[in-house]
């Protein structure tokens, strides 16, 4: 008989608390809780379980260390201007140029891709170390755009373009519907334009001309959420986002962007309450494009 986990009340839920601590994201997290791979106090975990400090939780068997007031701690994000050439993933049996090879060294966390690249797509990578963070710009239901940059050996047709920005073009994984399509020009035989959908099907973008028989010589992310590449980041360089920055991608997505101290009226306990984002301030989404 499988011993049973006893919920702690006061304790955060263990999928946020694993993504807070940079094993994945918390949709990866509730995956592998729900596959038997993770133990609490020495139990299979369950979905919902609450963990505090103290607990011991193992993934795979492996300890992971709590610390909930790792919380509090400003989470980090790169921006990384991807190469042709190389792959998001940190195992390769090719042995292939890898992306997380050139980051900085963590203690205590891992850097969390937000949205993977194929290998010859190049463009926008962003990282971080919050599994929260990486979830909300991820997950599909919080519908997070992606503007990419495309260069096609052909020229649409003014009714392929209506259908990809109306009911969309059929894929053998369902139809693809683009919010934005516009005409940005080329020479010969080449053509760009410049697209934003809200989804991040594996070679989504790449699979959509090719239905319409037109092959991708070269695609680019330039935007993701309010995430632009910046012109003066170039391939394979990176750079980290100050705290200003970070805050506001927080409120961006309506996480928490700070704690400030509260103290009791007999000034004897003192606590730390989550800053929220203001709603006006969420309402305000910026066009980056």
């Amino acid at each position: 008989m499988t011993e049973k986990i006893e919920a702690n009340p006061l304790g955060e839920r263990l999928q946020k608390v694993l993504a807070q601590a940079g094993v994945g994201s918390r949709r990866e997290m509730e995956e592998w809780i729900s596959a038997g791979r993770v133990t609490v106090n020495g139990a299979v975990a369950t979905l919902g379980v609450r963990v505090a400090d103290g607990d011991k939780v193992q993934v795979d068997g492996r300890m992971i260390r709590l610390n909930l007031e790792a919380e509090q701690a400003m989470p980090r994000i790169l921006i990384y201007h991807k190469q042709e050439g190389e792959i998001v993933s940190r195992d390769d049996p090719n042995g292939r140029a890898n992306v997380f090879d050139s980051l900085p060294k963590l203690r205590g966390q891992k850097w969390i891709a937000i949205g993977r690249l194929d290998f010859n797509t190049s463009g926008l990578l962003i990282f971080t170390t919050s599994g929260e963070l990486a979830n909300r710009l991820m997950h599909p239901r919080f519908e997070v755009e992606r503007e990419y940059a495309v260069r096609v050996q052909g020229v649409l047709s003014t009714e392929q373009m209506r259908k990809m920005t109306g009911e969309g073009i059929e894929l053998e994984d369902g139809p693809v519907h683009f919010e934005q399509l516009t005409d940005e020009g080329g020479e010969g035989f080449n053509h760009w334009y410049r697209l934003v959908l809200k989804e991040g099907r594996n070679r989504v973008v790449r699979r959509t001309f090719e239905a319409l028989e037109l092959p991708v010589s070269r695609l680019m992310r330039v935007r993701f959420g309010m995430i632009n590449l910046p012109s003066r980041i170039k391939r394979g360089m990176m750079t980290e986002l100050g705290e200003n920055e970070v805050r506001a991608v927080l409120e961006w997505v309506g996480l928490p962007t700070g704690y400030v101290k509260q103290v009791s009226n007999d000034g004897r306990q003192e606590k730390l309450t989550r800053v929220r984002p203001r709603k006006n301030e969420l309402a305000r989404k910026p066009d980056n494009r």
